[in-house]
């Protein structure tokens, strides 16, 4: 996985890269090439892009002269015109990567000699494709008053390009299209200028971007909203520098990509049978919530699981059973529609009487009182059987009765989800009830009350939050949201590169835990079921949205079917 590192700790890597060898020269021209590459795939896609305008924007420091070096290449391997536009004058006899731009015989601007910044306006309203090479990691907002005036500059000029003329509104969108200029693409050099690249808190007047090329590692502003809003779509260009090098090796948040996926996934021998592929048993359902277990379990079936099964309310069975013809049902004792306390028997004996690779434990169980008993029955046997301690099964045996260690059936790997969370957090010390690498996947309002804190309290904290929650309650923590975060109690976080309202439906949690449990089931380990299981979710949903054309219209369905189609573009990762 693509480490995360700090500013600082960036910093500490370029000056451990220079002392190796990989001066800050080479990883200068390395960026620009990298930005280059990128800005020249945009202008491919375009009609002519012989006729494209580019237009640089170089600041004072490090971040500028990458931006210098990606015009320099774009100018000599492209028909397009390149002009770049700088806030600080930069003199050619001492700084050669800015010789060399100029040699070019590209048009340059100056900030000093832009009085009213009519020439920045210009640049920027006629441009095809606008490079932000202002300021870079090291930038922390607010931005200095100078900087402000050329930001406002500059949105001015997209804001006044973007209005269309008056013949071309209509309030009819079955009328026909009328064409009209529009905004340029905005390629970001490392960072949005104006990002705090360590707490993702950003400058109101920082310039949005469609993409972002950024450096060596990726930096934990770019995940963070208010900032990673901002930061469009990213892209990590390591120039070179070798994964050993300390400050790279030895970093615990990584962000997830498609090939630590790939490589992580289950194998599909080819003489498997499903029992080779486990068995994952869902318990959930209720009566105002029937959908939840049967969405996990198709999606348990979907990531491979040979055999899954779900527990439920004999209202739910009935009402899903003629759906999902593969799924096999555990009819559980049930209250006015809801799982009831002795349904842990019921369960005790499903596990007692065929082998069992995972359980999930949550889907639409609601959150009554009769439920949340059920819940506590089954962790206080896991504690039970792993401790030694007093319960024979999972029912709690008398006070004074000797143990029985042969009657005691011992939870499989466990999963809990949804409401599950929700009961869960009404129980006196939960966490020491979990039993080992047990995950957790809360939204940050499950994990506000798994936290006893309020939910802007959460989202204000996630990565620290997680990775705190993780090595105290000695579980995998998966905080949903946009960059959904895995943590893992020795301290290593994981983040997801997807955030998309696609998946903010209802349902597409449930689709996510059982993935997560259909992993599991296969034999992977809690923390690589986790982070797989996000990845591919995350992945579907992209695709779902992509295939419809809209991430508005996405259902959990929707993500549903779309996993197939994930795991077959992770075949070439």
């Amino acid at each position: 996985m693509i480490k995360i590192l700090s500013v600082a700790a960036m910093r500490d890597a370029e000056k451990q890269a220079d002392e190796s060898g990989i001066t800050y020269a080479t990883m200068m021209e390395r960026a620009g090439r990298a930005t280059a590459e990128r800005a020249l795939a945009v202008l491919r896609r375009l009609p002519d892009p012989d006729a494209a305008q580019v237009t640089v924007l170089v600041g004072p420091g490090n971040n500028g002269g990458d931006g210098l070096v990606a015009g320099r290449i774009i100018k000599q391997e492209s028909g397009a015109l390149v002009r770049f536009y700088l806030v600080k004058r930069r003199d050619p006899a001492e700084d050669e990567v800015f010789r060399a731009a100029q040699e070019t015989g590209a048009f340059m601007a100056y900030a000093e000699d832009d009085q009213r910044y009519r020439v920045l306006t210009q640049l920027v309203a006629s441009a095809t494709l606008v490079i932000d090479a202002l300021y870079g990691i090291g930038t922390t907002p607010p931005l200095r008053a100078d900087a402000v005036k050329i930001f406002r500059a500059i949105n001015k000029a997209l804001a006044d390009k973007f209005v269309p003329e008056a013949e071309g509104i209509t309030l009819d969108p079955t009328a026909p299209y009328t064409p009209r200029t529009g905004r340029p693409y905005i390629l970001a050099v490392d960072c949005p200028s104006g990002l705090d690249c360590d707490s993702g808190e950003i400058d109101a007047n920082a310039l949005p971007a469609d993409e972002t090329v950024t450096f060596i590692s990726a930096k934990p502003g770019l995940f963070q909203f208010p900032g990673a809003a901002s930061v469009g779509d990213l892209r990590v260009a390591t120039l070179g520098i070798p994964e050993d090098l300390p400050p790279l090796k030895d970093a615990q948040t990584t962000l997830v990509d498609a090939v630590y996926v790939h490589d992580h996934l289950p194998a599909r021998p080819a003489d498997g049978h499903k029992g080779t592929y486990g068995r994952a048993l869902i318990a959930g359902g209720s009566v105002n919530y029937s959908g939840a277990p049967g969405m996990a379990a198709l999606a348990a079936y979907r990531s491979g699981a040979g055999l899954v099964s779900v527990g439920a309310p004999g209202d739910v069975v009935g009402a899903l059973a003629g759906r999902l013809l593969e799924v096999t049902w555990l009819l559980l004792p049930s209250d006015l529609g809801v799982l009831a306390a002795d349904a842990a028997s019921v369960i005790a004996k499903d596990l007692k009487g065929q082998r069992t690779e995972a359980l999930l434990f949550g889907p639409g169980v609601g959150r009554e009182t009769t439920t949340r008993e059920l819940l506590q029955t089954l962790l206080h046997s896991s504690v039970t059987h792993n401790r030694a301690a007093r319960s024979i099964g999972f029912l709690s045996a008398p006070a004074g009765e000797a143990q029985v260690g042969k009657d005691e059936t011992p939870l499989p790997p466990l999963v809990i989800d949804a409401d599950g969370l929700n009961l869960l957090s009404e129980l006196d010390d939960w966490h020491k009830l979990l039993p080992k690498d047990t995950i957790l996947t809360p939204h940050p309002g499950e994990m506000a009350r798994l936290c006893g804190l309020e939910t802007k309290d959460v989202q204000a904290q996630r990565w620290t939050l997680a990775a705190e929650k993780a090595a105290a309650w000695k579980c995998i923590v998966v905080l949903k949201g946009a960059h959904t975060v895995i943590a893992a109690p020795d301290g290593t976080l994981a983040v997801a590169p997807f955030k998309t309202s696609a998946l903010a439906t209802a349902g597409t949690g449930d689709v996510l835990a059982g993935l997560i449990v259909g992993l599991r089931a296969q034999g992977m380990g809690a923390f690589e079921s986790a982070v797989c299981g996000v990845y591919v979710h995350g992945l579907a949903g992209a695709l779902a949205a992509q295939r419809l054309g809209s991430t508005r219209a996405v259902s959990a369905t929707d993500v549903l079917d779309s996993l197939a189609a994930a795991f077959q573009a992770l075949r070439s990762a």
